[in-house]
């Protein structure tokens, strides 16, 4: 009978022993995981949202410089990464909050004219007068319909014209410095319209 209990015993020290470490290796691996996890979770949406800011050329080169009490409270709603919200703060931090000017723009890694300027978008056409516009000019600003219709004239008298020589002929003759490509850009737009007009 003692032999048994012993054997019993050690059996179920043996037992309890298994479990502690199966138990350890069970928690340590949830842990583990859930660590895991949880850190890729917190990283993954804000890289998107870097990658989608940058896309909308809306992320702040400045956002380090922002000192404002919102965005460095470790609230992850105030993304200072964020050009339109760190403007808009800025904005109502001295509209509504009553900051001087000179103090919240510093707050906000902002200068006084770049707060009267951001004032006045957001005055004439709202929230997404703060989205910044893509850079760059928006059309052939130094070709324009005259220009064009000077450069098909130019290849009407003279179709052997490459777009070197036509960039050529308006720095000579108009004093405008176009890049040879620009000068097929226009001239292949104005194709199209005239092929979109006919029947």
């Amino acid at each position: 009978m003692p032999r048994h209990s012993t054997s019993t015993s050690q059996w179920v020290r043996s037992w309890a022993a298994f479990r502690r470490r199966l138990d350890a290796r069970v928690v340590c691996g949830i842990i583990q995981i859930t660590r895991h996890g949880r850190s890729r979770l917190a990283e993954t949406p804000r890289d998107e949202k870097v990658a989608a800011l940058r896309r909308q050329h809306a992320l702040n080169p400045r956002a380090q410089a922002v000192s404002d009490a919102a965005f460095t409270s470790g609230n992850v709603f105030f993304d200072a990464r964020d050009l339109v919200q760190v403007k808009y703060e800025l904005l109502r931090r001295v509209n509504e909050d009553g900051q001087p000017v000179t103090q919240a723009a510093a707050a906000f890694g902002f200068s006084r004219p770049s707060f009267y300027q951001a004032q006045a978008v957001f005055e004439a056409e709202g929230l997404p007068g703060l989205v910044p516009q893509r850079p760059g000019p928006k059309r052939a600003h130094k070709l324009s319909e005259e220009v064009v219709d000077r450069l098909e004239q130019a290849l009407k008298t003279d179709p052997s014209l490459n777009s070197t020589q036509l960039a050529q002929q308006l720095e000579e003759e108009l004093g405008l410095r176009v890049h040879r490509r620009s000068v097929e850009r226009a001239l292949s737009r104005r194709l199209k319209k005239g092929a979109r007009r006919r029947p």
